[in-house]
């Protein structure tokens, strides 16, 4: 068909493609305008009614018009009114020297009671920091806006952490807003080496992240490698520190998890004197810690608070526990089908005779009520928290009771279960734990096909997988492969405070001697006699 053969378009997009050339012949400056600007505005949010614009004028020889945008609900709006709108409207001295020469920097200078003001000229910059809960102040005949600092709106009061609850410590926890997360942190390292940087991830959400590392403790090359990791990723959104966490971590197939997350900040604090980096996302308050180690999903805030020998008597306990919560299951299959001459005699019969009536083999058994107790699990955690404890409660009473009189199930199948479940909730991290309950239905897998040997196989074979995995170029069953003797004494066990004087080798960069505390006079002869070998053994390796 001839070029000018054309089809009459809608007047509606004909003055869209009129504002987009406009706009790209601009180069995506903001207009000189104010009322192009108001147009342009209110197109591209598709007149949404909490985009408000105020529109006045200031001066009394040359009125000039300005306008105030902002998002209502994402701004201190108090703050807007008494610190600036009052400002510019009731300002004698601003309306007597204001020309339209000098009115951006009148504003900015000599009327904004504001901490951070700044300058933005592109469409990308005045919609980006609109969106972001700040103040835009257009005037007309200038193509350059003022930002204001204005954030603020409703948000989450600080409260205690609901995942890491600890007797002993801070009850204080992470919330959703990313400022205030980031204040936490630095009231409790009051240092200037605590550097903080941020950037906007996500093309559609723009979703404001931030790195926290300390400057001469972190190693410079994971605090670049993070860096490099997060600038690669290309993705429409960024809910939820979910996110960070499965793009950036070494190995993707693998239950087990290589980024620890938390919502308490004295643990950010504490690895981040360790050489860690953090990664804040705003909208949640699950904080990243990269590097991790398997070892550390073990470990509790709490420990650092009470006795070394509580400490790691508590440790140990969780280790064991994780064990238990992995190969209960598969340890009874393969008792009950393979290994009967292992058990004493009493409760093999006692077993067997439970078993008796048993319409099905242990293996269907187990997998039977493993199934049925995540059911239970799941649901308790979905349903309103009201009826939630209620139902499962009732929900595992009956249903295992039922099952048992039914002759579907034995009892020691049920307590074996039991156990395997309370095993799972006392591991301090849900990361780990959830780990745990997904290789155990392999595990007994194993233990069905193989009995014993199929258990001691499977756990090699997590054992080399585990070594196998690396969180940013760290080992993750370090110090323990490579076996490292100075970062043992914080590892199963913990050791007294006073014998931690080396950060994690593999962890930390430069600084890895913790500085010196000064001992006072009620500390044991014994203790200084210890400090002084260490201090000679030290220069001994050095």
């Amino acid at each position: 068909m001839p070029s000018f053969f054309k089809h009459s378009k809608p007047k509606k997009e004909r003055v869209s493609e009129q504002a987009e050339e406009t706009s790209s012949s601009s180069d995506d400056h903001l207009f000189s305008s104010l009322s192009e600007n108001v147009d342009y505005i209110q197109q591209k949010t598709g007149n949404s009614p909490d985009i408000v614009i105020r529109q006045l004028s200031i001066g009394d020889t040359t009125p000039i018009q300005t306008a105030v945008v902002y998002v209502d609900g994402m701004v201190d709006e108090k703050a807007i009114q008494d610190f600036l709108l009052e400002s510019m409207m009731k300002d004698d001295d601003l309306n007597q020297k204001v020309t339209n020469a000098n009115v951006l920097s009148l504003i900015k200078k000599d009327i904004l009671a504001f901490g951070d003001v700044s300058m933005a000229t592109s469409w990308e910059d005045f919609f980006l920091s609109l969106m972001s809960g700040e103040t835009m102040i257009l005037v007309d005949g200038h193509s350059e806006c003022i930002v204001v600092d204005t954030r603020g709106g409703e948000r989450r009061a600080i409260s205690e952490p609901s995942s890491q609850m600890v007797v002993r410590g801070s009850k204080e926890g992470f919330n959703e807003t990313l400022a205030t997360n980031i204040s936490l942190v630095r009231r409790i390292i009051k240092n200037p080496s605590l550097w903080v940087e941020s950037m906007k991830i996500g093309n559609v959400t723009k979703t404001d992240v931030s790195i926290m590392y300390i400057d001469g403790i972190a190693n410079e090359k994971i605090v670049k490698e993070v860096k490099d990791r997060l600038k690669r990723i290309n993705i429409d959104s960024i809910l939820e520190s979910g996110y960070i966490e499965q793009l950036i971590e070494d190995k993707t197939f693998t239950t087990f998890p290589t980024i620890y997350h938390t919502e308490r900040p004295d643990t950010v604090a504490g690895n981040l004197l360790e050489g860690r980096i953090a990664i804040f996302v705003d909208g949640t308050p699950f904080v990243l810690l990269a590097p991790a180690v398997f070892i550390q999903f073990f470990q509790s805030a709490e420990d650092y608070y009470a006795r070394f020998d509580i400490a790691s008597s508590l440790r140990f306990l969780r280790v064991m526990i994780f064990f238990i919560s992995l190969i209960a299951p598969a340890t009874y299959v393969a008792i009950t089908t393979f290994h009967q001459e292992m058990v004493p005699t009493k409760l093999i019969v006692a077993i067997a005779a439970q078993r008796e009536a048993i319409p099905f083999p242990a293996f269907v058994e187990a997998i039977l009520m493993e199934v049925t107790f995540e059911i239970l699990r799941e649901a308790g955690l979905r349903l309103p928290k009201t009826i939630g404890s209620a139902v499962s409660i009732v929900g595992a009473l009956v249903i295992g009771q039922s099952a048992v009189q039914a002759g579907i199930v034995s009892p020691a199948m049920v307590i074996v279960v039991a156990i395997t479940a309370i095993a799972s909730f006392a591991t301090p991290s849900f990361a780990i734990a959830i780990s745990a309950r997904l290789l155990r239905f392999l595990f007994m897998v194993s233990a069905a096909t193989f009995g014993f040997y199929g258990i001691i196989l499977s756990l090699l074979i997590m054992v080399v997988h585990l070594s196998s995995l690396r969180s940013f170029g760290v080992p993750y069953m370090a110090p323990l492969a490579p076996f490292i003797m100075s970062d043992i004494g914080d590892t199963g066990i913990r050791l007294p405070w006073w014998s931690l004087r080396k950060r994690p080798r593999l962890i930390a960069d430069k600084n890895i001697t913790r500085e010196a505390v000064d001992q006072g006079p009620n500390v044991p002869a014994s203790r200084g006699i210890v400090n002084q070998k260490a201090e000679d053994g030290d220069h001994r390796e050095t």
